[in-house]
């Protein structure tokens, strides 16, 4: 009897592949009023949902809220919001923001709260400013255009010697992952047996089966190349 793929499983939605967000601190956004001005920094927070640290702050309306840290942040540091003050941690839109500065939580649309470049030791850095966009230059080395009034936080994101650290254990990798749901270790469907995926069976790596899957493949077979657009050799 055969076994469900790992796209079906994911699919059903079972407890090994839902994300445990009750587990999570918070998302890390900035929040928008016209009154908040100023933050002050009242602890530094994990969350198992992030790669990097958050700083948990009281605005002066008196909420407080959670945003991602940025690097060489501390406690009862005061951070700026909506000010010109470039400063690590300041919260700025874009149009103030000179080029050549690095920054992080970019928001995509004014007042999202900040959604690109996130992550542990990631920043942006502002190239340009033409034609009422403000021209950034991501982590991947791709340029993207953003609204003058997005805002974004002055820095480098906390937590860049991460990748720097060594798993030196399988065990060790797994249990970082579960913490998130991540299904790990990945294994190809070719190095499966027979009954557990279609790319199964035989004994080497080598099948010889297409891996092409027909255009009204049933779920269970619908693996591989799906539903190309065309097959064969280009026409001249």
């Amino acid at each position: 009897m055969g076994k469900n793929l790992t796209q079906q499983k994911r699919g059903k939605g079972s407890l090994s592949y839902r994300t445990p967000g009750f587990n999570y601190v918070s998302a890390g956004y900035c929040k928008l009023s016209p009154e908040i001005s100023t933050a002050r920094v009242l602890d530094i927070l994990n969350s198992i949902a992030h790669t990097a640290p958050l700083i948990k702050v009281l605005y002066n309306n008196g909420s407080d809220g959670l945003l991602i840290a940025p690097s060489g942040i501390k406690v009862g540091d005061e951070l700026s919001i909506g000010s010109n003050d470039i400063k690590t941690g300041n919260i700025l839109a874009l149009k103030n923001i000179p080029e050549g500065t690095n920054v992080f939580g970019i928001e995509q649309n004014p007042g999202d709260g900040g959604k690109f470049v996130r992550s542990s030791g990631g920043f942006a850095k502002i190239t340009a400013k033409t034609g009422g966009k403000v021209t950034i230059m991501l982590p991947s080395k791709k340029e993207k255009l953003f609204n003058p009034e997005c805002r974004a936080s002055i820095g480098v994101v906390a937590g860049s010697g991460r990748v720097e650290k060594p798993i030196l254990k399988a065990g060790k990798h797994w249990h970082m992952l579960k913490a998130k749901n991540r299904y790990w270790p990945s294994v190809s469907g070719a190095s499966m047996n027979a009954v557990d995926h279609p790319f199964g069976g035989t004994r080497s790596s080598r099948k010889g089966r297409p891996t092409i899957a027909p255009r009204n493949a049933p779920p269970g077979r619908k693996v591989g190349m799906i539903r190309p657009r065309r097959t064969g050799r280009t026409k001249k």
